[in-house]
């Protein structure tokens, strides 16, 4: 499946990112180009949602992380924030087959204990049912914001530090993206933002530092795997240094 779909693209196994992570943005204004309430535009977006994990599985990404409920969304009307809820929980437990037969383990990264105790439950037992798949990890960002996920870990290291299970001197960038929500995963190799915005909003911002950029005018709804796969096609076109000079380069860019 992987194997042949890569071929039949023309993407590098050897260049596909580790971990790709996406700012599904677009819903709303998918939903008001069509004089539809917002809410049809975020259950199109799920169903955008199941084609591009699906592709990212069959491509062979090894992590796909994407940004579903910010720590700002909490502020949306009420009556759209209960309406997403029940959507994500509609979701959760509509992709337990799924994820089980692509071998795919659902991970959460955010502040989960904010979600609703139902939403929660399902959560908890699409997680533990995928917990030994490792073909990809399925990273949903949920109720989540970067500046919250490390002033978290600062907090936790200053208590390690008080409690004198750690020392000032232990602290290093290592030892802070150990105390982050992807504490042991690889950091984005490539971020794709859609709708056309041009910011991270708040998205895996320590994780960021060297990540890849693309941002895609298509709202998310109408996102499709032939899209996803030029943007990965792209990525393996682009010549990362990482702050460093390849032998090619003259001159320091």
């Amino acid at each position: 499946m992987k194997s042949n779909l890569i071929k039949d693209v023309i993407l590098n196994p050897s260049r596909l990112p580790s971990h790709v992570a996406i700012i599904m943005d677009g819903n709303g204004r998918w939903a008001k180009k069509r004089l539809m309430n917002r809410v049809l535009g975020h259950e199109q977006g799920s169903q955008t949602v199941r084609s591009i994990v699906t592709a990212a599985r069959e491509i062979g990404i090894g992590t796909l992380t994407l940004y579903a409920f910010s720590t700002e969304n909490w502020a949306r009307p009420k009556s759209e924030v209960k309406a997403l809820m029940m959507l994500l929980k509609k979701f959760i437990v509509s992709e337990r087959q799924t994820l089980l037969k692509n071998n795919i383990r659902l991970n959460i990264i955010g502040q989960k204990h904010k979600l609703p105790q139902d939403v929660q439950n399902e959560i908890d037992a699409t997680m533990a049912l995928t917990i030994n798949n490792d073909a990809m990890l399925l990273n949903l960002a949920l109720s989540y914001g970067s500046r919250e996920e490390i002033t978290t870990a600062v907090k936790k290291i200053a208590r390690k530090i008080e409690s004198r299970e750690l020392s000032f001197e232990d602290i290093t960038q290592d030892l802070i993206s150990d105390h982050l929500y992807t504490k042991a995963m690889p950091d984005p190799d490539l971020i794709i933002r859609t709708s056309g915005e041009y910011r991270l909003s708040n998205f895996l911002l320590w994780q960021a530092a060297y990540s890849e950029i693309y941002i895609s005018d298509t709202l998310w709804p109408d996102f499709t795997k032939d899209e996803f796969i030029e943007i990965l096609k792209n990525f393996q076109e682009r010549d990362r240094r990482f702050g460093k000079v390849t032998c090619s380069t003259s001159n320091g860019g």
